[in-house]
């Protein structure tokens, strides 16, 4: 006897226009804006290292949790990706859930603490829309990334120059979804079809993989993300690093820099012992310490993400303006 199953059709989808948005467009920053300080000389190395690795044709890629976005930095990663530095993004379920609503409606994000109460937390109408163009991507052979930027762009949303998947399908820039199923809001709704999201997210993981598969001389950002960045990452390298080790190739002088704001203390070029939790924390011994340890160079920058990626975009531009001055 199969299990029962919980019956989708019986719940009540509401449109956004009835849902408080915690933010605004408003919250993504111009590129000139004022930038916070924030001093850090592991910053300056990974900046120092993004430089090389552009000028040497190297990539740079970075994995990203759903926060980067929600802090304003949209349209730095888009410039970024514009001046060929950025080659490839990486999101997390919840990333294309707020790039998609900002880009639509101007706002996203709910109070899970208002709306969990009713059960109304998640279902909206407009968000769902993502649903059926997974589906769409899923019968036309593309990503899900592609597939959702597609749309965005191609059917002009009001606030699509702010999208980083839209940028990434107008520049074919390869911006990539890593989806969990069960994780997101949008697999609560009716029109979730597990097959689609499950076939495109794992082009998309290829995707990833065969970008990874350059990363000789190239950076790899772990942006905000705990658990799907340096798992996706670390699956990606081992067979990017499978397929070199049959050419008599190696894939082991790169950079990697993990961004977030848990207090790893000091010595983080080893692992930490089993019986502390930082030992737990996946980007500590899978970034920092066990994917460059036959030659690559790892960074912990410690920050929030409205000031540490702006304090980034800043040195990049600025190493950039130096080197073609």
């Amino acid at each position: 006897m199969p299990f029962p199953m919980f019956d989708r059709s019986q719940l009540q989808i509401r449109p956004l226009g009835e849902r408080i948005n915690d933010l605004s467009i408003q919250v993504i920053k111009p590129l000139d804006a004022p930038v916070p300080p924030f001093q850090s000389p592991e910053l300056e190395a990974v900046a120092e290292a993004i430089g090389k690795a552009h000028k040497a044709g190297a990539p740079v890629i970075m994995l990203m949790g759903a926060h980067v976005i929600r802090e304003g930095n949209a349209n730095y990663i888009i410039d970024l990706m514009e001046r060929k530095i950025i080659t490839h993004i990486g999101f997390n379920g919840a990333g294309v859930i707020h790039d998609y609503e900002f880009a639509k409606i101007g706002a996203t994000t709910e109070s899970v603490a208002h709306y969990i109460k009713e059960g109304q937390f998640g279902l909206w109408e407009e968000t769902g829309e993502i649903n059926d163009i997974v589906l769409r991507g899923f019968q036309e052979g593309l990503g899900l990334g592609e597939a959702v930027g597609k749309v965005i762009e191609e059917k002009n949303f009001p606030y699509r120059k702010t999208s980083i998947l839209a940028a990434g399908y107008r520049l074919q820039v390869p911006v990539t979804v890593h989806v969990s199923i069960g994780q997101d809001i949008l697999h609560e709704h009716p029109n979730m079809n597990g097959a689609a999201f499950g076939e495109t997210s794992y082009r998309d993981f290829l995707i990833f993989t065969q970008s990874v598969t350059g990363l000789q001389h190239g950076v790899f950002l772990n942006y905000g993300t705990q658990v799907m960045g340096p798992e996706v990452y670390l699956k990606a390298l081992s067979m990017a690093r499978n397929v070199a080790h049959q050419k008599g190739q190696k894939i082991n002088e790169f950079t990697t820099a993990v961004f977030d704001l848990v207090d790893l203390g000091e010595n983080l070029q080893s692992e930490a012992k089993k019986y502390t939790a930082r030992y737990y924390f996946r980007p500590y011994k899978t970034i920092l310490v066990r994917t460059v340890q036959d030659g690559g160079t790892s960074h912990y920058i410690r920050g929030n993400h409205n000031e540490t990626f702006p304090n980034l975009y800043q040195m990049i531009i600025k190493k950039l303006e130096s080197v073609n001055g």
